[in-house]
């Protein structure tokens, strides 16, 4: 059974032809990051059918919060990945065993410190995100359940599903990400408006996505115990620790992911802290248009989320024309998704707004808001495709530079500076205009740091 399992492994990674191989990579991933949107979204679009502008925009100034989670996952489950790849690619399986324990550990641990840390300073963070005495409450609701009680078994799910992925089992990672968004599809009307009572549906959709994202754990931990005892992925600390310098490159990849994720969801508090001067409306508005806008973005991600371990297990083995295959294929397909995703929101932007709430001013504004931030839409693809591939690399550093400049130089200045001169449209802009920034700069630093196939990345 465990040579089947090498022999999938070397086929996806050595032997099949690269689109094919992609294809079982990306396919998977794509359909669970759409899954994770649709789940997501469906709080949203459930909490807008009580046509309560302060419910939905109590849950949306819980995303920035929620997403943060994800970035704790991203330091184990990223950097954890990305390694065990490229040490299967150089015939250290031993070593990734170890890798793969301490990863899971170090999500346990850290998403245990955030919940405690979200539940005991529960006022000043809300506060800090622009909740007032109308969204107060619902944020509070939802950030219990979301963040305090489901926090760590949402990291960890997460976490496995990366950890999964990197050994080539990518149909594994996805089912159970897809599993727990499915039920939270059909659990959230379920306790929004048939177990609760009135007034008490951002509690029920909270209950129902805690709910599911325990259930995509319990999953992954049944995938776990399929796979055996000898599987890489393990939870055993029986094999030790990794080397010192595997744990170096765990968080030499794992922090900027993490970072990079921090600072992008930094971004979504100073949008809403911004937006929320103008109106709840307008917050409303733009907090199912950051929504909604990540159709493409996640299926972005999912593609590089695919490419990412083809890219590391080719580097480390030293296969240049397998590796640049994936690579240029990937950006491509990318884009491809980015184009069509313009078209359509151009065209159904009011459409796409009015499915999360019936306000007619809130959908006059999101309409308007969408149109403008899906022009971003191949830049931000662009930008954030550079970063993985350095993190396929190993390389911790420039993907930390990448992240950090992208936001802290470019994004988030960009902000305060066309508000500023624009008033709220300036906002809107302010996307796509740091956008082109970064990819300038993300092209130069790819063609002059890129490194050389085959050294030693591990």
């Amino acid at each position: 059974m465990e040579t089947d399992k090498i022999s999938t492994r070397e086929n996806i990674f050595n032997n099949l032809p690269v689109p094919t191989a992609l294809r079982k990579m990306i396919v998977p991933a794509v359909a669970s990051q759409l899954i994770v949107l649709i789940y997501n979204m469906a709080d949203t679009f459930f909490v807008g059918q009580t046509n309560n502008p302060y419910m939905v925009a109590g849950t949306s100034l819980i995303l920035p919060v929620f997403n943060i989670t994800l970035c704790l996952a991203g330091l184990a489950g990223i950097g954890g990945g990305s390694l065990i790849s490229r040490l299967l690619g150089l015939g250290k399986e031993d070593e990734a065993h170890r890798v793969s324990s301490f990863s899971l550990y170090l999500g346990l641990s850290i998403s245990a410190a955030f919940a405690i840390a979200v539940a005991v300073f529960m006022e000043p963070v809300l506060n800090l995100l622009g909740a007032d005495s109308h969204t107060f409450e619902y944020a509070k609701q939802y950030a219990l359940c979301v963040i305090v009680i489901g926090g760590v078994p949402t990291v960890l799910s997460n976490v496995l599903s990366n950890l999964i992925r990197s050994i080539g089992r990518s149909k594994e990672a996805s089912i159970g990400i897809i599993l727990g968004g499915v039920l939270n599809i059909a659990l959230d009307p379920l306790f929004m408006f048939v177990l609760f009572p009135d007034g008490y549906e951002v509690l029920g959709a909270g209950v129902a996505t805690c709910l599911s994202n325990c259930s995509a754990f319990i999953f992954f931990l049944c995938v776990m115990l399929k796979m055996g005892k000898k599987s890489i992925i393990t939870f055993s600390p029986k094999n030790g620790l990794p080397a010192k310098q595997s744990i170096v490159s765990v968080f030499g990849v794992g922090v900027p992911s993490a970072v990079t994720t921090l600072l992008f969801d930094l971004d979504y508090v100073i949008i809403d802290k911004l937006m929320v001067s103008y109106s709840d409306f307008a917050l409303a508005a733009v907090g199912i248009v950051l929504k909604v806008e990540r159709f493409p973005l996640n299926v972005g991600i999912g593609i590089c989320q695919g490419m990412m371990p083809l890219v590391a297990y080719n580097y480390s083995a030293g296969n240049k024309r397998r590796m640049e295959d994936s690579i240029r294929l990937s950006r491509r397909l990318g884009l491809i998704i980015a184009g069509i995703s313009i078209v359509l929101y151009e065209i159904f932007a009011v459409q796409f707004s009015h499915l999360f709430i019936s306000d007619p001013k809130t959908v006059d504004l999101a309409s308007q808001f969408l149109r403008i931030r899906v022009l971003a839409t191949p830049l931000m693809f662009l930008s954030f495709f550079t970063v993985y591939l350095f993190q396929a690399f190993g390389k911790g550093k420039i993907s930390l530079l990448l992240g950090t400049t992208r936001w802290l130089v470019f994004n988030i200045p960009m902000l305060f500076i066309l508000n500023d001169i624009f008033g709220m449209f300036g906002l809107v802009w302010a996307q796509a205009t740091a956008d082109t920034l970064t990819v300038l700069m993300s092209f130069y630093v790819y063609h002059k740091y890129k490194p050389k196939v085959g050294e030693q990345a591990a």
